[in-house]
């Protein structure tokens, strides 16, 4: 069997990919960037799902690092992780650049 080998660089880009995979996760950051301060509540009056399938949405963005989430009472506020979007923007970049400068292979 053949094991194969990624590197560090390629696990964070399949990440955070990974963790903006669904619309609903699109919608929320979304939604975190259009605010200037955190967010608590408001994040399900936004969308059209539970309480519950937000919070798992925000519990899968929060793993991969693209938010954070600080106790506020008996609330979580959410917003933006500035570090982890500089890395996934550092990552990618290359990425989309390397595609750029294949698209002419194929007619």
């Amino acid at each position: 069997m053949m094991i194969e080998k990624y590197t560090e660089s390629q696990v964070d880009v399949a990440n955070f990919c990974k963790a903006l995979a669904h619309p609903a996760r699109v919608a929320i950051v979304q939604y975190l960037l259009s605010r200037e301060d955190c967010v608590c509540g408001e994040i399900v009056d936004e969308l059209p799902l539970s309480q519950s399938t937000v919070s798992q949405h925000l519990k899968e963005l929060k793993k991969a690092g693209l938010i954070q989430g600080t106790v506020s009472g008996p609330k979580v506020c959410y917003c933006i992780h500035p570090d982890a979007w500089d890395k996934f923007s550092f990552l990618i970049t290359p990425v989309f650049s390397e595609v750029k400068s294949k698209l002419t292979c194929c007619p």
